[in-house]
């Protein structure tokens, strides 16, 4: 890439970050030009859809998170680990005023390739892993299911970003989901996603 090419890049990043920061889901790309400095143009031939510039954006967090995730799976306490894990996950989907959450919150269609489908599909594996050693342990239940918990876990992201001023509920919330799963996970209560 040439060294002009690389600056509007990295101008169009930067923009974005700031835009999505101040309008969340309703930022536009246009904005994100305008505020880089760039042409319509420029930016939709670096990032041709607004899912190519989350991902630009996000894809440190995600290898940050699943790199966190992989190092929760050596904790003495996997119930422990599962609910630091899905903290943090919460934490990133509350960035950019929702936006995170809501992209991230949706499954890909199976055979669909997104610029998000990567992410999806290492934070699925992560979550997974960390959940299956719960379940190992018997402190969640065995029908639990990481993308339920990961659609819940974005739900409470959306959730607190909506409510600034109640600084403690995106902890009430996913305490609600953690403690939920510790009760379950010795009930004889079904509620198996159907295949």
């Amino acid at each position: 890439m040439r060294a002009d090419a690389r600056d509007n890049r990295d101008r169009v990043l930067q923009a974005a970050k700031v835009v999505f920061a101040e309008h969340g889901a309703n930022a536009s790309l246009n904005k994100v030009a305008q505020r880089a400095g760039v042409g319509a143009g420029t930016l939709y031939r670096h990032f041709p859809t607004l899912q190519a510039l989350l991902v630009a954006i996000i894809s440190d967090d995600v290898d940050a998170l699943c790199a966190k995730g992989h190092a929760l799976l050596t904790h003495p306490s996997p119930d422990e680990a599962l609910h630091t894990w899905l903290r943090a996950v919460a934490l990133h989907a509350t960035a950019m005023r929702g936006l995170v959450a809501t992209q991230m919150a949706g499954e890909p269609a199976p055979g669909t390739q997104t610029a998000l489908t990567a992410c999806h599909e290492a934070m699925r594996a992560t979550g997974a892993a960390l959940l299956t050693r719960a379940q190992r342990q018997g402190t969640a239940p065995e029908d639990a299911d990481i993308i339920d918990l990961l659609k819940l876990v974005n739900a409470i992201a959306w959730t607190s970003e909506q409510t600034p001023e109640d600084t403690h509920l995106l902890d009430r919330l996913l305490a609600l989901v953690t403690n939920g799963l510790r009760a379950r996970s010795g009930a004889d209560i079904s509620t198996r996603r159907p295949r």
